[in-house]
């Protein structure tokens, strides 16, 4: 009985507290290399369709930047566009 217990208190410290929330980019164009992404409240997540994630934040990235970021994903296009011209390299890090 004891065994079950410790084992249910460490599977909740692993488990993360809230699941990744990815959203499927919409892509009108056709063209992105943005397939997902996942809104927080300081920053944004970005999939592309290479597999890799980055985190641009209002820290890395600027609080204009990251809002616009955000209607734009909302928008389903132009996004990849955006980050290529404007962030390119202000990601707070690379997740994957």
């Amino acid at each position: 009985m004891a065994d079950v217990s410790i084992y249910r208190i460490m599977v909740g410290m692993l488990t993360p507290k809230r699941p990744k929330l990815f959203r499927r980019y919409k892509n009108l164009s056709g063209a992105s290399k943005v397939a997902r992404y996942e809104f927080a409240k300081d920053g944004v997540t970005i999939r592309f369709t290479d597999d890799t994630v980055y985190r641009y934040t209002n820290q890395s990235a600027d609080p204009a930047n990251i809002g616009k970021m955000k209607v734009l994903a909302l928008a389903g296009k132009g996004l990849g566009t955006f980050i290529e011209a404007h962030l390119k390299d202000r990601f707070l890090r690379k997740v994957r």
